[in-house]
C-alpha cells in the first residue's frame, strides 16, 4: 500500500522506545533507536491509533515533526509489546499460570467496564454478552498497553480460566474489525 498520509509527506519516520506514558498526564515521551531528543507523545495521537495508553518500554515506530516545542509525534503507525514481558506466560492473580496467548482464538470487540491500574486488574464485556472478562495488568503490558479507562472500546481474546473468562490479549478496537492474521 503506497498511500501516504500528510504526516508522512511532511514528517520523519522514527522507530524508538516508549520512555513513559501517563494517561493522566495525556502525554508521555519516545527514544529514538538513533538518539537525539526526546520526542512528545501526546494521548490524542496515540487516541487516533486506537489506545488511550501505551505501556513503558514498548516498541513504537512514529511520524514525528520539528515544532516550536521540540520533536513531537504526529501519528502512530506501529507499537510493539516491551520485550521485557515474559510472552509465553503470565502469572495471574491467584498464582495460576495461564496458557499462551492462541492466537486462533478469535479477537472479540469489547468495552472496559473497569479497570483500577494500581490493583493491577479489572473487566470488560465482550458485545452481546453478559459475563465479565477479566483484565489482568500483566495481560495489558504483554499486549503493550498501560492502562485501560472506563468505556474504552477494545478487541480480546478471550479463555476460560478457573475463575471464569478472562483476557489473554487486548488489542484496539479496530483490531476485531480485520482479519486474523495471528
Amino acid at each position: 500500500m503506497q498511500e501516504m498520509t500528510d504526516a508522512e509527506n511532511d514528517g520523519a519516520r522514527v522507530t524508538g522506545t516508549v520512555k513513559w506514558f501517563d494517561p493522566s498526564k495525556g502525554f508521555g515521551f519516545v527514544v529514538s533507536d538513533h538518539g537525539g531528543p526526546d520526542i512528545l507523545l501526546h494521548a490524542n495521537v496515540l487516541r487516533n491509533f486506537g489506545q488511550s495508553s501505551v505501556a513503558d518500554a514498548a516498541g513504537i515506530t512514529v511520524i514525528v515533526q520539528e515544532t516550536a516545542r521540540g520533536i513531537q509525534a504526529v501519528e502512530v503507525l506501529q507499537i510493539a509489546p516491551p520485550e521485557t514481558i515474559e510472552e509465553d506466560f503470565l502469572l495471574q492473580a491467584g498464582g495460576e499460570i495461564a496458557e499462551p496467548v492462541d492466537f486462533s482464538l478469535p479477537l472479540e470487540p469489547a468495552r472496559v467496564k473497569w479497570f483500577d491500574k494500581a490493583k493491577g486488574f479489572g473487566f470488560a464485556n465482550i458485545f452481546g454478552r453478559d459475563e465479565d472478562v477479566f483484565l489482568h495488568i500483566e495481560v495489558l503490558r504483554r499486549s503493550g498497553l498501560a492502562d485501560l479507562q472506563p468505556g474504552e472500546a477494545v478487541s480480546l481474546r478471550v479463555v476460560d480460566g478457573k475463575r471464569g473468562r478472562m483476557a489473554t490479549q487486548v488489542t484496539s478496537w479496530e483490531s476485531a474489525l480485520k482479519p486474523n492474521d495471528g
